[in-house]
């Protein structure tokens, strides 16, 4: 899977090439540079380069980044900068699988509940964790985590779980 995903990076950098197309050419290379970064540091580690949940850990924290800039370069009156980096945000997020709706978050994160029988706040942690192991990068964990949260506080009878988590 980790090849997979780089093969799309490296066929899309190539038609960048192709098309003169400099901006996404010098994003994707960055994207590659972060990869290879981090493939470097697992293997000082010990560990055989990163998986495909690491490199759509990396493709979201550059997406942050770009988000945090943006907004920090428009207050700053620095639209054009701005744009740049909103112009880079999608380039990253092309790569990044289609992220869930709130409804069908809710949906995997009840049935979740159910399989495996969660009764409290006091089971959020193996929820939040299968969850990540059956959907991983396909949903905001963060809101995922708020939802699940909502739903432990109350029991099964709509009613609120009695200091418990």
């Amino acid at each position: 899977m980790r090849e997979a995903m780089r093969d799309r990076i490296n066929v899309a950098l190539k038609a960048a090439r192709e098309e003169g197309d400099k901006r996404r050419c010098a994003t994707l290379r960055l994207v590659q540079t972060a990869v290879k970064d981090r493939e470097a540091a697992a293997r000082d580690h010990g560990k055989d380069g990163v998986d495909e949940s690491e490199v759509i850990e990396i493709l979201r924290k550059m997406v942050h980044q770009r988000e945090a800039s943006a907004v920090e370069f428009e207050s700053g009156g620095q639209l054009d900068l701005a744009e740049q980096e909103r112009v880079e945000q999608d380039i990253i997020r092309e790569f990044l699988p289609a992220q869930l709706s709130e409804d069908e978050m809710r949906t995997l994160c009840e049935e979740t509940v159910k399989d495996i029988d969660a009764h409290g706040l006091r089971d959020i942690g193996r929820c939040m964790n299968e969850l990540k192991t059956r959907h991983p990068g396909k949903m905001d964990f963060v809101q995922a985590s708020c939802l699940m949260k909502d739903m432990l506080r109350t029991d099964g009878n709509g009613e609120k779980d009695a200091g418990k988590g």
